[in-house]
């Protein structure tokens, strides 16, 4: 498969390690997934594959407003929706979590983004896959083999599998809440509406995020696919407009809490502050690390918004929101509001783009556990400089908060 071909690992040091010891510094061992991963790809006889989907879709962005549309599946019949739920994968290792993903084989056929307004027989179908609660039985015939070099590796999308040309698809009725009939069918909902009606009734971002791509919500005469990369973070930077708008009308925390969490070539941060709302997402890529390959020092880099939010995207990228997403999460379960610092550091080895996915589960992982408390920033601040490898200094020497909390903070301007 493409992920092992580029990489030069010394056979000796394959046979000591044997994918247990990650002696080659990567956060995920090439050969374990490859044998994974191949024994599936030849469960497909000819040009045909018959599985079910968890469900997954993808929609591209090149080409656009023609994109690729790839209605996906494993070739494998049964309960798979494990293979499309980023609440499970960060409690599997990263070779199971690729080995399923690079399994999602693809059917691409090209679609016009304004056809969901009026969408095809087949595009509808796609649409209604997408929407089904439970994994959905599709039927893909390829106009031409599949090639392990069309696999997807991306920070900002999921891995996904192989693709080749769409001859022939069928696909069995999904089985949908009621509340994604409601939405679906409302000719006058408007999209962010129906993404937030949809996550109050429990629906979850990655699956809201899907039902946006295909074009399956919004006003019937706008409706339009939106590429996957571009629906994750829309998703969440729309849900937690919401959430942090809410949050807003709370008190804020009485300390500062304090969150760490280590992780697969990872670090998590956050510092709660007792303060009105404010927020920032900052990044450290370590040398041999994905965005950091050649480079011979840690890079500090830190995207900011004050009480009214921000009007541009964040130069640092989609994580931005899906962190502010679980922090705002957070604190509505706290019914609380506060100034939020969210730190993140990435190791060596840490080499393989998995998507935003991973920072979001993370930090509702980190957010889940008991906080240190802390009567000021400052002490916060120490407690921290015990678990990060880059000088707090050079965090706060960038952060947009800090001028903020080592004075009165936001709420003097107020």
């Amino acid at each position: 498969m493409r992920i092992s071909k580029s990489l030069k690992i010394p056979a000796s040091l394959c046979i000591r390690c044997r994918g247990t010891k990650m002696l080659c510094g990567l956060s995920y061992c090439p050969i374990t997934v490859k044998n994974l991963v191949e024994p599936k790809l030849k469960q497909i006889k000819g040009n045909e594959l018959t599985g079910s989907s968890p469900p997954s879709v993808f929609v591209g962005r090149f080409g656009y407003p023609k994109v690729r549309l790839y209605p996906s599946s494993p070739p494998v019949i049964g309960d798979t929706s494990d293979y499309e739920d980023p609440g499970r994968w960060i409690n599997i290792a990263m070779d199971e979590f690729l080995s399923k993903r690079l399994s999602l084989l693809r059917g691409g056929m090209i679609a016009e983004v304004h056809g969901a307004s009026d969408p095809t027989r087949t595009l509808q179908d796609v649409q209604l896959m997408s929407m089904s609660r439970e994994p959905t039985t599709v039927n893909m015939q390829f106009s031409k083999s599949l090639s392990s070099d069309r696999s997807v590796l991306d920070d900002h999308v999921t891995p996904m599998g192989p693709w080749s040309p769409l001859k022939k698809l069928e696909i069995e009725p999904g089985k949908h809440e009621l509340v994604v009939e409601k939405v679906w069918g409302d000719a006058d909902f408007k999209a962010q509406n129906a993404m937030f009606e949809l996550y109050k009734s429990g629906i979850k971002e990655y699956r809201i995020s899907k039902i946006l791509s295909v074009g399956a919500i919004g006003v019937s005469k706008k409706r339009k696919m939106v590429p996957t990369r571009w629906s994750i973070t829309a998703t969440d930077k729309s849900l937690s407009d919401q959430v942090v708008a809410d949050i807003k009308g709370y008190s804020t925390v009485d300390e500062h809490l304090v969150y760490v969490r280590k992780t697969s070539g990872n670090l998590f941060m956050a510092i709660l502050s007792p303060r009105s709302w404010m927020f920032e997402w900052g990044e450290s890529w370590f040398p041999g690390s994905t965005w950091n390959q050649w480079g011979s020092a840690a890079q500090v880099e830190i995207d900011h918004e004050g009480y009214y939010g921000r009007k541009d995207y964040p130069g640092i990228g989609g994580c931005y929101y899906a962190s502010r997403l679980a922090v705002a999460e957070a604190l509505a379960t706290m019914k609380r509001q506060a100034t939020a610092t969210l730190w993140r550091e990435i190791y060596p080895g840490f080499n393989l783009p998995v998507g935003v996915w991973f920072v979001r589960e993370n930090m509702r992982a980190m957010f889940a556990t008991k906080p240190y408390r802390f009567s000021t920033f400052q002490d916060a601040v120490d407690f921290l400089s015990k678990y990060t490898k880059v000088p707090v200094k050079y965090w706060l020497a960038k952060s947009g908060n800090y001028p903020f909390l080592r004075t009165g903070g936001l709420d003097d301007y107020l």
